[in-house]
């Protein structure tokens, strides 16, 4: 017999994994009426998947994440109608006896209510399920599942549960991206503005458009989930493999944060290619809490013959003060500054000055972000040497040596 499990199902968002109010209502369902599984399952088309469970989870053939037709569950049947909320005897039931999931599951009793999703409509069950037969399973367990199903569609249609379930699911899938290495790295041209030559490439990250938009958005998620400093490393270990498919004589610029660049394990990763032309690019967009802490954590890095950069000059927290503490080798001017300088005066008031400032301290001045030629010819005419942006190309895989 096909099984409907009514208009009014839909799909909806559920608990994963490591949400404590969830695993505290799983665990009153199943101790209060003794049984050896607790479960909370979602509607998804024509699946029930598992997002939540506890107990002997091995022992029923339970996986969280895993997913069974909602043709062959008792759920489907139990919000169709077909089946009691409460089965005492699996296996002796007339309609659960013949279906394959109480083999499969080995189950002999079951209690099951609905939850439902901030609009009311079903999205999915709260079950206790048992090996054996349980004939004190009575209307009462019921009720008292029926009564925990609406604290649990309560709770999963909070702000605060959806924002918990979005946060999991993000660090999921960062997870997921350090596990299978899952980070590409290309590279932008650097050229002198006066020739068009290029002098240098800067490495940057890229990731599956499917899983995060824009680098940006992969970092400041791994950030949030904390484990920026792991996909920082990771995107490192990726740049640093490019090194030996560039000119021997072309600078290759790294990013990383002050607290990336702070561990052992960037060191680690970095003094290998000291004599090879290596820049890190400190980016200016998080303030630094201790510059003698840092000025020490670089100091080996630099000695060893690996350049400081500091990027995003002129876009973030007190500029020239953090050039002063680090004294960079370059100093990149921010593309906020860049685009259109050509037509604003205070751009170029800025910019002259920036330029002014990088000589007075003997370091090479950078503009990013560079996508015009009367840009390249105002910045070439205030004193700015060095150029990146798409007026020389896009970020791209190395050219074959």
């Amino acid at each position: 017999m096909q099984i409907s499990t009514a208009p009014e199902v839909v799909a909806a968002p559920a608990a994963g994994p490591d949400d404590p109010q969830i695993d505290r209502l799983l665990e009153l369902a199943r101790t209060y009426l003794g049984m050896e599984v607790a479960w909370i399952s979602r509607f998804t088309g024509d699946q029930q998947v598992i997002t939540a469970a506890t107990g002997l989870l091995a022992g029923m053939n339970v996986t969280v994440g895993g997913g069974t037709p909602l043709s062959a569950s008792f759920c489907a049947r139990v919000v169709a109608g077909a089946l009691p909320a409460v089965i005492t005897d699996a296996r002796r039931h007339p309609v659960t006896r013949d279906l394959s999931v109480t083999q499969d599951m080995n189950i002999g009793s079951y209690v099951g209510a609905p939850w439902r999703d901030a609009d009311g409509n079903i999205a999915g069950m709260l079950c206790c399920l048992s090996r054996s037969a349980d004939p004190d399973l009575d209307v009462q367990a019921a009720r008292y599942m029926s009564l925990l199903a609406d604290l649990v569609g309560d709770h999963l249609g909070s702000d605060a549960a959806r924002a918990g379930q979005e946060s999991r699911q993000v660090e999921a899938v960062v997870r997921d991206v350090l596990r299978t290495h899952a980070v590409r790295a290309v590279v932008q041209p650097v050229v002198r503005l006066a020739d068009g030559v290029t002098v240098a490439f800067e490495a940057l990250s890229r990731f599956e458009p499917a899983t995060f938009a824009s680098p940006d958005r992969a970092f400041a998620a791994a950030a949030v989930c904390g484990l920026g400093i792991d996909l920082e490393l990771l995107a490192l270990e990726r740049a640093l493999r490019l090194r030996d498919q560039l000119p021997a004589d072309m600078w290759l610029g790294v990013n990383l944060s002050p607290e990336a660049v702070s561990t052992s394990a960037a060191r680690d990763l970095l003094l290998p290619y000291a004599d090879r032309r290596i820049g890190v690019e400190l980016t200016e967009h998080t303030p630094v809490g201790d510059y003698d802490e840092l000025n020490a954590y670089l100091r080996p890095l630099r000695d060893a013959g690996i350049q400081l950069v500091v990027d995003d000059a002129g876009a973030g927290f007190a500029s020239l003060n953090h050039i002063l503490q680090l004294r960079p080798d370059t100093i990149k001017l921010d593309i906020s500054l860049v685009r259109g300088v050509d037509q604003d005066p205070v751009r170029r008031a800025l910019a002259r000055s920036l330029a002014g400032f990088a000589k007075e301290v003997g370091a090479a001045l950078l503009a990013e972000g560079v996508e015009t030629a009367p840009e390249r010819d105002a910045l070439l005419e205030m004193g700015v040497f060095y150029g990146q942006g798409y007026l020389w190309g896009k970020p791209q895989a190395p050219a074959p040596l």
